[in-house]
């Protein structure tokens, strides 16, 4: 079983920024394409960026051009970085493998664009 963990959320104003992490228990993101996902209130939880085991990236039209989703083998790691932030941007978001295995959701990290 595999555990991964989001942190770096937050309140933050429109326009800001952020870095999220999600760390696995084991070396996954060797073996596994991962996807960072966000669910708001009341909506379905969605794919917002994807980074193949070649190392491509793939990003919801909502996010292309703000969002950087990057890995990081070595510490287990991969990040998303959201930029621009827009009050729409407001959810919880998780990391899984892309397409997700049910058994590896984590908690999410809330991310709040307010002013």
């Amino acid at each position: 079983q595999v555990q991964l963990v989001e942190s770096g959320g937050g309140l933050v104003q429109p326009g800001g920024s952020l870095r999220l992490s999600c760390a696995a228990s084991r070396s996954i993101f060797s073996i596994y394409a991962i996807g960072w996902y966000r669910q708001a209130p009341g909506k379905q939880r969605g794919l917002v960026a994807d980074i193949t085991l070649g190392g491509s990236t793939n990003y919801a039209d909502s996010v292309k051009g703000r969002f950087t989703i990057s890995r990081d083998n070595a510490k287990n790691t991969v990040y998303l970085q959201i930029d621009s932030l827009k009050p729409e941007d407001t959810a919880v978001y998780y990391c899984n493998t892309y397409p997700p295995l049910r058994e590896w959701w984590g908690q999410g990290t809330q991310v709040t664009v307010s002013s």
